[in-house]
C-alpha cells in the first residue's frame, strides 16, 4: 500500500464507502494478482488527481470476504464506484489510467 491509497476492510467499509459524504471507489485485488498490481500506480496517480472530488481505497478480497462476498466479486480487480451507500459504477479489470479517467469522468469533474 503506498500514499494515496487508504485500506479498507469488511470492519470499515460502511463508515468509509457507504457513509462517506463524497463519492468512493473501492478497488477489490488481491497480493497475487497481477493485474491488480498494474492498475495500482494508476489508481495511485488518481488519488493524488482528484483526491478532493473521489475518494479511492482498497479492499483486500482475501482477507475480507464478507465485503467481496456481498457485492459479488467475482472477478478482480473490480472497481466499484459508491455514491450515497449504493454502486453507481463497476469497471472490471485492469485498464490504463487515460481509460479510467475516461470512465470516472462524471465523478472528477
Amino acid at each position: 500500500m503506498t500514499g494515496n491509497l487508504k485500506s479498507v476492510t469488511d470492519k470499515t467499509f460502511a463508515a468509509e464507502v457507504l457513509n462517506s459524504n463524497k463519492p468512493v471507489l473501492v478497488d477489490f485485488w488481491a497480493e497475487w494478482c497481477g493485474p491488480c498490481r498494474l492498475i495500482a500506480p494508476a489508481l495511485e496517480s488518481l488519488a493524488a488527481d482528484h483526491g478532493e472530488k473521489l475518494s479511492i481505497v482498497q479492499l483486500n478480497v482475501d482477507e475480507n470476504p464478507m465485503t467481496a462476498a456481498q457485492y459479488g466479486v467475482r472477478s478482480i480487480p473490480m472497481l466499484n464506484v459508491y455514491q450515497d451507500g449504493k454502486v453507481v459504477k463497476t469497471i472490471v479489470g485492469a485498464k490504463p489510467k487515460s481509460a479510467l479517467t475516461h470512465e470516472l469522468r462524471e465523478f472528477l469533474s
